[in-house]
């Protein structure tokens, strides 16, 4: 088992904790928390053993899980890295683009692993599909969020729309062309709803909507590519994959045939995947932990939080253009 120690006991980093403690791939060693009032609380209510010092919790483990303010980030991560540790850091990976960068040179260097906590990745419904997006050429996020005061010290594309980012980077095999973006400030200092367009080189176009101001919660993801159509709920876990073949020469009768302008009749029929539930955090830790016992690569490395990264800070700078 590795031993793990969490830095972090806010509202997520608790819920780690948790996970982490029922790990059977882990050993839960204790957690750090700067706010001793609420580290105290989550010690005498949970049983976890809580450091004062984040530097001896650091000497005692083999893994850091970092889940801290994005402004944090950076150092925790450097102070861990510079000690050997294996990180597992949550999204984004830095508040910076150069700290991001610094973060995988020093991983390389300190031959550590390294795994940014884009949970979307291992969510049920979009494993039950990712190995049937295959080149997609339009994409369409909406997630839609009601009003939570955590969070909005970031825009929404740094808090929400960034899963939709690296989900959408996962699957389209070309690098970014252009984007375009806007965003609208309503309650708070940095924008809560934001549109952005992403343009690949291959030609595929995404577009992508973001709001946490929203009356109700939304966060659907839909794919379009040659003779298919595949429709991802990562909040219902539900998905819709709709394909076409060519017609047969004697259609049955419940067949759905379409024939377009040039008399090519293709057939309608729908998929229906497995979709095998899971605790996707749970599930994203311990194949860290697999990566690191294994010696293979993270699901999400260091590098896809930092293009993730990237390009959420691109859409966030076209605001202004």
């Amino acid at each position: 088992m590795l031993k793990v120690g969490v830095l972090g006991a806010g509202h997520l980093g608790k819920i780690h904790l948790r996970l982490l403690n029922q790990s059977e791939k882990y050993e839960l060693v204790g957690f750090y928390d700067p706010d001793e009032i609420n580290a105290q609380k989550v010690a005498k209510e949970f049983g976890y053993t809580y450091f004062e010092n984040v530097n001896i919790l650091l000497n005692q483990v083999d893994v850091i899980d970092i889940v801290t303010p994005t402004l944090s980030h950076f150092e925790t991560a450097k102070k861990a890295i510079e000690k050997g540790k294996h990180i597992f850091i949550e999204k984004p990976i830095t508040n910076t683009l150069t700290e991001a960068e610094t973060v995988i040179e020093l991983a390389k260097k300190h031959k550590v692993k390294g795994q940014v906590g884009h949970v979307e990745r291992f969510n049920p419904a979009f494993l039950a599909v990712k190995e049937k997006v295959e080149n997609p050429m339009f994409i369409e996020t909406h997630r839609l969020a009601e009003f939570n005061p955590r969070g909005t010290d970031v825009p929404v594309v740094l808090d929400l729309m960034i899963h939709d980012i690296d989900v959408i980077l996962s699957v389209v095999p070309s690098r970014v062309k252009q984007i375009n973006a806007s965003g609208v400030s309503v309650i708070s200092n940095s924008p809560d709803i934001a549109n952005a367009r992403i343009a690949f080189e291959n030609g595929c176009v995404a577009n992508l909507t973001a709001s946490r101001i929203s009356l109700k919660n939304m966060r659907k993801s839909r794919f379009f590519q040659k003779d298919a159509y595949i429709s991802v709920d990562f909040l219902e876990k539900a998905v819709e994959v709709v394909k076409m073949k060519d017609a047969p020469e004697v259609p049955g009768s419940f067949d759905m045939i379409l024939q377009n302008a040039e008399g090519e009749k293709k057939q309608i029929y729908f998929e229906n995947p497995e979709i095998n539930p899971n605790n996707a955090i749970l599930d994203e830790l311990e194949t860290f932990a697999d990566a690191i016992t294994n010696n293979t690569e993270p699901v999400v490395t260091l590098e896809a939080g930092t293009e993730a990264l990237r390009v959420a800070l691109a859409i966030i700078n076209a605001f202004n253009d």
